[in-house]
């Protein structure tokens, strides 16, 4: 089983994350979302809310499933059985860093990395940008699943 793995922190999922994971769920037989518990930073929403959104927005991929984890995303891939992870690239400055860590991936256990070019749709939308947006009253219905903007709105409002 070809089975790949995109990891990202998703806080929140945007339609250019959903572009590569669509895309991706095409050319393998399996694509798990990993979803990257980092201690050192406070997410806008929890793991488990991230998890649950993935869940509702990618439940028309039969073949798409969402996990979280900790630490290597290497050792999430050997963990999941996966031996290749599925990168979107936006612009020449994520290459550099993502060519970095697909050299470290490769090194430490093997892992391929596959670079995909982002939508040019979504070549400049990443989380943080539509955060501000939503934030300041913009309309960021274009970016996100409508669940998502909802949840999105509705989180903005309480802080």
């Amino acid at each position: 089983m070809r089975r790949a793995v995109c990891p990202g922190s998703f806080d929140p999922v945007t339609n250019g994350h959903l572009d590569i994971v669509g895309r991706a769920s095409r050319l393998f037989d399996e694509v798990i979302i990993g979803v990257l518990i980092n201690q050192s930073k406070t997410g806008l929403f929890t793991i488990e809310e991230r998890l649950e959104m993935l869940r509702e927005v990618t439940a028309e991929y039969g073949n798409v499933r969402v996990a979280s984890f900790h630490g290597l995303l290497v050792d999430f891939c050997r963990t999941q059985g996966a031996a290749v992870v599925v990168k979107g690239l936006r612009a020449v400055s994520d290459f550099d860093y993502e060519l970095q860590m697909a050299q470290m991936n490769i090194g430490l256990s093997g892992v391929e990395t596959l670079f995909m070019p982002t939508n040019p749709l979504y070549s400049f939308l990443s989380s943080s940008l539509v955060k501000d947006v939503v934030k300041w009253g913009g309309d960021a219905s274009a970016y996100l699943p409508d669940n998502v903007l909802d949840r999105l709105v509705g989180r903005l409002k309480q802080n």
